[in-house]
Formats: C-alpha cells, sequence, structure tokens
C-alpha cells in the first residue's frame, strides 16, 4: 500500500507530540518536505486549471481568496497565489502548520538561530 503525501503528513502530526528533540527535528524536517512537495503538485494541477483565465480574473480571484496581490506580479505569481490559498485549506497542510507551531512552542524548529 502506497502512502500519499497527505497521509503521511498526518502520520508525522500524529507522532510529533511524543517525540522529543532531534527525533522531532527530524520529523519536522520530513513533515517540511512533504509540505513542498504538495504544495508544488497542487501548483501544477491549479496552472493547468486556471490556464485559460485572464490575468485580471486570476488577480480576482486571489483577491477573494484573501490574498492581495498587485499589478507588479506576474500571472506565475497569481497562480502561486491561489494554489497557496487552495494548498494552506488541505488536511496536510493544516496538520503541517499545527505541527510546526507546536513544536517552536516546544523549542524546536527548522530555522536555526542566529
Amino acid at each position: 500500500m502506497m502512502t500519499t503525501t497527505t497521509q503521511r503528513i498526518l502520520d508525522l502530526a500524529a507522532a510529533a507530540p511524543a517525540t522529543r528533540g532531534e527525533d522531532l527535528v527530524l520529523l519536522l524536517g520530513e513533515a517540511n518536505e512533504l509540505y513542498q512537495q504538495g504544495l508544488k503538485e497542487l501548483h501544477r494541477d491549479v496552472a493547468l486549471r486556471l490556464d485559460g483565465l485572464a490575468t485580471a480574473d486570476l488577480m480576482a480571484a486571489a483577491e477573494t481568496a484573501d490574498m492581495p496581490c498587485d499589478a507588479s506580479q506576474d500571472r506565475e505569481e497569481v497562480i502561486l497565489l491561489l494554489a497557496l490559498a487552495e494548498w494552506e485549506m488541505t488536511p496536510a497542510a493544516l496538520a503541517y502548520t499545527q505541527m510546526a507551531e507546536t513544536a517552536a512552542h516546544r523549542g524546536i524548529c527548522l530555522i536555526p538561530e542566529e
């Protein structure tokens, strides 16, 4: 049986509360990679789905999705904003965000302190 990106992120998020130290950093790192992979895959799908829409329509959709954009952003950037808005509402992204926030409260972060 093949584990999907979503299922693996959910599994990692479920394991995170009982995990400490370096093991939690490893879980968070794997979840982050899967988060980025999931966003990339969804971005491809959204770009295909929105291929025929005018840039002005894409910008209006981004504004409606609370992803403000301006005239300096090109079509690809607006499509990425729309994909991000859609991705952030998925169970995988929500689980990852909660996992990262909980880890941060425990002093664990993927970005090293300077």
